[in-house]
C-alpha cells in the first residue's frame, strides 16, 4: 500500500503543511489490522501521529459510533498533550471525531457522560481504564472498540501500572475480541520482551523499527571549578548552566530527585542577575501550578525549567533546544529519553549537557555518555506478574459482575507477565480477596466475595464503591497538602513525616518558592510568604534511583584502562593515586581496603551494586560483624561503596561474604526491621487489604500505618505463612531491599575479595567520609564507648576510688 492509500483530505492536510507521510507512518497504516504492533521510533519523529493515523483514517467516514480508539499514557498531562496535538488535525480537516481525555483530573460528571456516550478516541491513564473496566456497563462501553494505543510503553512495561494495565486489556480483550494493541516507544532495551508483553501470550508481536535519526549531541559539562568530592547538589555549576540557558531559547533542567530540583531551582534564581523566565515542575506541585508551568511552556514563555521525572516522556515542546541532566543519570536509557526532550523534530540532533554532581560523578557521566553512543541501553530482566496487583484485580472484576473462577483464571493467563501463575497461586489470590485469609475470616469486613455454584461474587454490592475507591498502585507516602493562610491557593505537597519537624516559624522550599511554616490547619499546612535565603527544604519522596548494574560493570570496565584521556585532568590523577596507593576495583572481584581513620577501624567495601543494595549489605554486614565481637558503629554508602567504621579491625572480611551467611542474615534482619512493615502496608493497600480512603475521607499517614502494623503483627503470630506476609516478603527483596543485586554481586564475584590491609585513607575512599546519611549501629561497641566516656568523667571528677 503506497501514499495512495491515505484518502485525498489527508493527502492535502500533509501537503499543506509541506509534509511527506515518514516511512514509519505509512507501515504503520499499510498494517493497521495486524493484532498487535510495537513501533520503535526517536522521539520527534511522528511516533503517536503514527499510532493515531489508521484511527483518524478508519474514523473519518463517520460511519462508527461508540468508542473506537483508546489510548493509555504514564502521565496525565502526555494525555492533555496528546488531546491539544491531535485536536489540530482533525479540527483542520473537519473530521467527525470526538476526543476526550479520562483521568484522575476529569470531573465526576464528564465521567459518568462519558459512559453513557463514549467519545470515538478516549485518552487516558491505566488507573483510569482499569476503573472503567469494572463497571458493570463495561460491555456495552468497550464492545465496538478497535485499536488500543500504549504511549511510552517502556516506562509502563517496568511498573505495576504497566501490569495493572494489561490485566485490564485483558478484560477489555474478552469483551472486544477483536481489538488490536499498538504499544510506542522511543527508548527500549528490550523490544522482543515489550512485544511479548503487549501481544496475548505466548507469541511476540511485530516490531517496526523507524530511522534513528542523527546521533545526540551529549557532552560533559567541565568548569573551571572543580566538581566537589561529595554531595548531590551541584551548586558549584550554577554559573555555567546559567550561561547556557541563556545561549539557549528553552532549556529543560532535569535533577534526579525533587528535593535537588527545589534546591537547585533556588540557587539558580539567586544567581539570575537578568531575570530570565525560569519555572520549576515536579509531581508533588499543585496540579494547577504544574498546568501553568506547561502552558508557558506550550507559549514559550520560559527560559528555562528545573524538572524531575515528571517531564520525562513525549510531551511535545518543540522550543526546548537544550537538556541539562544535574547529576550523573544512573540509568542510560534514562539519559536518553531525557535528551529526546531537545529538538523534537524528526531528522534534528537532540542536544544535552551532563552535569556531574561530584568527583566520582565524573567517572560515572563519562561511562553513560559512552554507553549512550553505543545506544548500548540498560534494563532489568521481566519479573512474575506482582500478586498484590492480581488481587487489585480480581476485586475490581468482581465489581463489574459475577464471574468464575476457570474464566478468570484463562482471561489472567493471557498477559505475558502471569502467563506462569499457576491455578494455586491463583486460587491463594482468589480466596484472599474472597475473606482476607485464614487468620481473618472471622472479620465481616474483609468477607468480600461469596461462591455460587461455579460463580463468584460480591457479598454485598455496596462493597463495589469502596473497592474503587481504594483501587490503584501508586502508593502515595503521607503527604500534606501546603497552602497559603491568607487565600485559598494550594502550592504542592509535603510529606507528613518532614511535616511534624517544623514549627511555627520555620521556613522551606516548595515551588520554588521559600514560605514559613505557620501551623497544620484541618490536615492542611499552612504557609507565609517569607524573603529569606536560607530554607529548610521539604524532604519529598522521589524515587532515588540506583545507578543501573550495566552502568556499573562499565564503570569497573573503564578502571582496567591505562589511562582515561576522556576524563578531566583532575579526576585521571585521582584514579592514577587511587592505583598507586592502593589498586582500583575489578570486575569479578570485591575489593576490600582496611585501614585506621580517626581513632577508628575502617572498612570500605567496592560494591558497585548500587545504593539500595549497598544499604541491605551494610546492614547486613554490620549485624555479622557485631556477632563476631568486632563492634561496628556505623555506615554510610553510595551507589559504588560502603563504607564501616567501628573499634576492632576486620583482619579477614572474606568469611562476611559467604553467601549462605548473607542470607541467613537477612533473614534475621529482615523479621524484625521496619522495612517489612512498610513493604506490608504498600502491598496490603494495594491488594485491597487496607483502605486509605473511606467514605468519610482519606485516612491520615498514622491512621493507616497504626492499622497496617496491628495487621501485620497479628498476621505474623497467627498466620505467619498468611498471602500477603509472603508477598510482602518478595517485594521487600526485591524493592526496598534490593537484595538481588546483593547476590547478583556475589554471584558475579564468586566470593573473591581482594583485601588491602592500608595505613591510611585512601583517594578512593575519602569522598565517603564526607558523604551524609551516615546510619549508626547500636551494638556493644557503642557500649564500650559511653563506658569508656563514663570512666574519663569519673576520672576527671576524682570518683574513681569511689
Amino acid at each position: 500500500m503506497g501514499m495512495t492509500s491515505l484518502p485525498p483530505l489527508f493527502r492535502d492536510w500533509f501537503a499543506s503543511k509541506g509534509w511527506s507521510i515518514h516511512p514509519h507512518q505509512q507501515a504503520m497504516l499499510d498494517r493497521a489490522e495486524e493484532p498487535a504492533l510495537l513501533l520503535i521510533a526517536p522521539t520527534g519523529g511522528g511516533k503517536t501521529l503514527s499510532g493515531f493515523l489508521p484511527s483518524l483514517v478508519e474514523l473519518s467516514d463517520g460511519n462508527h459510533e461508540g468508542l473506537h480508539t483508546i489510548y493509555v499514557s504514564p502521565l496525565k498531562a502526555l494525555a492533555a498533550d496528546i488531546k491539544r496535538n491531535l485536536g489540530t488535525p482533525v479540527s483542520e480537516m473537519g473530521l467527525p471525531i470526538r476526543i476526550e481525555d479520562r483521568t484522575g483530573d476529569t470531573s465526576y460528571t464528564q465521567k459518568r457522560r462519558q459512559r453513557a456516550d463514549p467519545p470515538h478516541i478516549l485518552l487516558t491513564t491505566p488507573e483510569s481504564l482499569a476503573l472503567l473496566a469494572s463497571y458493570e456497563d463495561a460491555p456495552r462501553i468497550f464492545k465496538g472498540v478497535q485499536r488500543i494505543i500504549v504511549d511510552e510503553i517502556h516506562a509502563l512495561a517496568e511498573s505495576k501500572r504497566g501490569d495493572q494495565l494489561m490485566l485490564a486489556l485483558s478484560r477489555i480483550q474478552t469483551i472486544a475480541p477483536d481489538l488490536r494493541r499498538v504499544g510506542l516507544s522511543a527508548t527500549v532495551e528490550d523490544p522482543q520482551a515489550i512485544a511479548q508483553n503487549l501481544a496475548r501470550h505466548p507469541d511476540p508481536c511485530p516490531i517496526l523499527q523507524a530511522d534513528p535519526g542523527p546521533a545526540p549531541d551529549i557532552s560533559m559539562l567541565v568548569t573551571d571549578e572543580k566538581p566537589p568530592w561529595s554531595g548531590g547538589g551541584a551548586a558549584y555549576s550554577i554559573p555555567a548552566v546559567l550561561d547556557l540557558v541563556k545561549q539557549h531559547r528553552t532549556t529543560l533542567i532535569f535533577h534526579n530527585t525533587r528535593a535537588q530540583a527545589e534546591i537547585y531551582f533556588h540557587n539558580l534564581w539567586l544567581a539570575n542577575e537578568d531575570a530570565l523566565p525560569i519555572g520549576i515542575h515536579h509531581g508533588s506541585l499543585d496540579r494547577a501550578q504544574r498546568e501553568k508551568v506547561e502552558a508557558a511552556m506550550v507559549a514559550g514563555e520560559l527560559r528555562a525549567i528545573v524538572c524531575t521525572g515528571s517531564l520525562d516522556l513525549g510531551i511535545d515542546w518543540g522550543d526546548v533546544d537544550l537538556v541539562v541532566q544535574i547529576g550523573a543519570p544512573k540509568n542510560v536509557k534514562r539519559l536518553i529519553q531525557r535528551i529526546g526532550r531537545a529538538n523534537h523534530r524528526y531528522n534534528a540532533p537532540s542536544k544535552a549537557v551532563i552535569v556531574p554532581a561530584n568527583r566520582f560523578e565524573v567517572v560515572e557521566c563519562v561511562a553513560a555518555l559512552q554507553a549512550a553512543k553505543e545506544n548500548d541501553l540498560d534494563g532489568d530482566p521481566g519479573s512474575p506478574g506482582p500478586r498484590d496487583v492480581l488481587c487489585q484485580h480480581i476485586l475490581l472484576m468482581s465489581c463489574s459482575g459475577p464471574f468464575t473462577a476457570d474464566a478468570l483464571f484463562a482471561e489472567i493467563k493471557t498477559v505475558g507477565a502471569y502467563a506462569s501463575l499457576s491455578r494455586a497461586a491463583f486460587d491463594d489470590c482468589l480466596e484472599f480477596c474472597a475473606t482476607g485469609g485464614y487468620a481473618l475470616r472471622a472479620y465481616d469486613q474483609w468477607q468480600r466475595l461469596k461462591q455460587v455454584g461455579d460463580v463468584w461474587q460480591l457479598r454485598d454490592p455496596r462493597a463495589a464503591q469502596r473497592i474503587r475507591m481504594n483501587m490503584g498502585t501508586i502508593f502515595d507516602y503521607e503527604t500534606l497538602k501546603v497552602r497559603f493562610k491568607r487565600g485559598a491557593k494550594m502550592l504542592g505537597e509535603i510529606e507528613e513525616g518532614f511535616a511534624a519537624t517544623l514549627t511555627p516559624g520555620d521556613t522551606f522550599l516548595i515551588g520554588g518558592q521559600i514560605v514559613r511554616y505557620e501551623g497544620l490547619n484541618q490536615l492542611t499546612v499552612e504557609v507565609s510568604r517569607n524573603k529569606g535565603r536560607e530554607p529548610k527544604v521539604a524532604t519529598f519522596n522521589g524515587t532515588k534511583f540506583a545507578t543501573s548494574t550495566q552502568l556499573s560493570q562499565r564503570i569497573l570496565q573503564m578502571f582496567q584502562q591505562d589511562s582515561w584521556p576522556a576524563l578531566p585532568a583532575h579526576t585521571s590523577e585521582w584514579l592514577h593515586m587511587q592505583r598507586d596507593f592502593s589498586k582500583l576495583p575489578e570486575p569479578g572481584r570485591i575489593l576490600v581496603e582496611t585501614f585506621p581513620q580517626d581513632g577508628r577501624q575502617n572498612m570500605v567495601v567496592y560494591g558497585f551494586a548500587g545504593i539500595n543494595a549497598h544499604r541491605t549489605l551494610g546492614l547486613i554486614l554490620t549485624q555479622r560483624m557485631e556477632a563476631a565481637g568486632l563492634n561496628p558503629l556505623g555506615f554510610v554508602v553510595t551507589d559504588y561503596a560502603l563504607l564501616i567504621w567501628g573499634l576492632n579491625e576486620v583482619t579477614d572480611p572474606a568469611p562476611l561474604f559467604d553467601p549462605q551467611n548473607m542470607y541467613d542474615g537477612l533473614e534475621t534482619w529482615l523479621q524484625g526491621n521496619a522495612v517489612m512493615k512498610r513493604t506490608f502496608r504498600v502491598a496490603a493497600t494495594i491488594a485491597g487489604l487496607i483502605e486509605r480512603n473511606t467514605r468519610q475521607g482519606r485516612k491520615t499517614g498514622r491512621q493507616a500505618t497504626f492499622s497496617s502494623d496491628i495487621l501485620y503483627d497479628t498476621l505474623a503470630k497467627y498466620d505467619p505463612d498468611h498471602l500477603m506476609l509472603r508477598i510482602t516478603r518478595e517485594e521487600a527483596m526485591r524493592g526496598l531491599v534490593d537484595f538481588g543485586r546483593v547476590e547478583d554481586m556475589l554471584e558475579r564475584t564468586k566470593g573473591q575479595v581482594d583485601h588491602l590491609r592500608l595505613s591510611r585513607v585512601t583517594p578512593l575512599a575519602a569522598p565517603l567520609f564526607l558523604e551524609p546519611g551516615r546510619i549508626p549501629v547500636w551494638g556493644e561497641g557503642r557500649e564500650r564507648l559511653m563506658q569508656d566516656r563514663a570512666a574519663e568523667l569519673m576520672e576527671e571528677a576524682g570518683l574513681t576510688s569511689l
